[in-house]
């Protein structure tokens, strides 16, 4: 594993140990060159997946590799400041990897992995739900909003 720090490409593993959720393992390393220690995490991969982003104004879809981080980043930021826990993110971000990796396909759409995460975050956070979904069906004005969580106020008033 390269150094992040002096880039040499040899590091020593310290300490290996699964983390809470038990979805990968944590490695404590030391680089043998500049001493420097860092964390680095190992997961499981099923297979590679493509995700297809879809084209717009007559242009082709884009095609990238599936990025967990970007997963991760993207959900992070629509639950900020909210009461909801850094292990629950990770446990919803490990629930859509496996079933994108599980789904049999080699491309999946990004809007599918959209749905995914509108799903997850509907019975997380509703807040979250709201603000990731502005983002992704694009809302441009406050009407949007407010006709969204309307519905997100109605459902939570049936299941309740």
């Amino acid at each position: 594993m390269r150094c992040p720090f002096c880039a040499h490409d040899d590091s020593q593993v310290k300490d290996s140990r699964p983390t809470e959720d038990s979805t990968s393992i944590r490695r404590r390393r030391q680089c043998s060159k500049c001493g420097a220690r860092f964390t680095t995490f190992e997961r499981v991969q099923l297979r590679e997946v493509t995700v297809v982003k879809s084209g717009t104004d007559g242009k082709e879809a884009r095609r990238e590799a599936f990025d967990r981080s970007k997963l991760e980043q993207s959900i992070s930021l629509a639950c900020r400041k909210r009461d909801v826990a850094q292990e629950q993110i990770d446990q919803l971000v490990s629930g859509i990897q496996r079933q994108v990796e599980t789904a049999g396909e080699a491309e999946i759409p990004s809007k599918r992995i959209g749905e995914l995460v509108m799903d997850g975050l509907r019975q997380l956070d509703s807040v979250a739900y709201i603000r990731f979904a502005s983002v992704y069906r694009d809302f441009s004005e406050a009407r949007d909003f407010e006709e969204f969580a309307s519905t997100v106020q109605e459902a939570a008033n049936e299941q309740g």
